[in-house]
């Protein structure tokens, strides 16, 4: 199975990105039946969970993005997406996508400049 994240860049404070996780090599049940997630690292510090998407629908988010970022999943295209609103420096990270808890992509970057 294969993950590959895209749709980073440089934004803005303010302004928005939409991320997304495209996956291959994965049978429909693992995507369908797993949780789905979004990370983000920055230097020298931990990964940390940003999103989440659970099988049935769910979602979960982190403090700092709650009300500006939305998490979905197309179960069709077997992809991942992070709508991303309202974008803060803070926010500036490398981005990851998590599939069925095994799977990772390489990562995105997003730069917010304020």
């Amino acid at each position: 199975a294969r993950v590959a994240e895209s749709g980073g860049g440089l934004v803005q404070e303010g302004g928005s990105l939409r991320l997304t996780c495209t996956t291959s090599g994965i049978i429909l049940s693992s995507f369908t039946g797993n949780t789905m997630g979004w990370y983000r690292q920055t230097p020298g510090n931990d990964r940390e969970l940003v999103a989440s998407i659970i099988p049935g629908g769910g979602t979960n988010y982190a403090d700092s993005v709650k009300g500006r970022f939305t998490i979905s999943k197309d179960n069709v295209r077997r992809k991942v997406f992070l709508q991303m609103d309202n974008l803060k420096p803070e926010d500036t990270a490398v981005y990851y996508c998590n599939v069925a808890v095994q799977y990772w992509g390489q990562g995105t970057q997003v730069t917010v400049s304020s």
